[in-house]
């Protein structure tokens, strides 16, 4: 873990930070404006495992209902090929941009595994959607260990995603106040 965190303190350098927020505000602007809807356009249902902070795996079986055969392949559909992209992008950027944030910042060696949260955020956004995904795809049949371990990975990406940001702002928090404190010593 040491050494993946290193190596990202090393490669994430200002053109790398660049490519980063690029890459993310492209999503966030191209990309996620066209996908949001159309998973409640096919299923006419709004709500979805991915965009929910807690459910059970009683509220997935009654979103595969609700989704019907077309939703739920396209759900599967979409979980593999633009749900595979985008945490790709986030991930990306909030790793990218810690490492960037805290790299010149030392206040121990366990604390400089910050930046691989969004690393870890990322992994159980593949596994919700892997499992959200075979509980869609062998509906009607019940999965009843998986059904319930999506919302357990659920829960634990969106705390791992909202604690990145968090992160991220105070590491930029604290990168202000060391301008403002060298601005003032000039």
């Amino acid at each position: 873990m040491y050494k993946l965190s290193s190596w990202l303190y090393r490669v994430s350098g200002a053109p790398i930070l660049l490519v980063a927020i690029l890459v993310f505000v492209a999503f966030m602007v191209l990309v996620l404006p066209n996908m949001a809807g159309q998973l409640g356009e096919i299923t006419g249902v709004d709500v979805s495992p991915d965009t929910s902070f807690i459910y059970s795996s009683t509220d997935l079986y009654e979103m595969a209902e609700a989704y019907g055969e077309e939703g739920r392949a396209y759900y599967i559909y979409s979980r593999f090929t633009f749900d595979v992209a985008w945490p790709l992008a986030y991930v990306f950027f909030l790793a990218v941009t810690t490492s960037y944030l805290y790299r010149n910042h030392s206040p121990g060696k366990s604390w400089k595994l910050v930046n691989l949260l969004p690393l870890v955020g990322g992994i159980f956004d593949f596994l919700e959607n892997s499992a959200a995904s075979l509980v869609m795809y062998r509906y009607p049949l019940e999965t009843p260990v998986v059904a319930t371990l999506a919302p357990v990975f659920t829960f634990i990406k969106w705390v791992l995603i909202v604690l990145s940001f968090a992160v991220l702002i105070i590491g930029l928090l604290l990168k202000v106040k060391n301008f403002i404190k060298v601005m003032r010593t000039s």
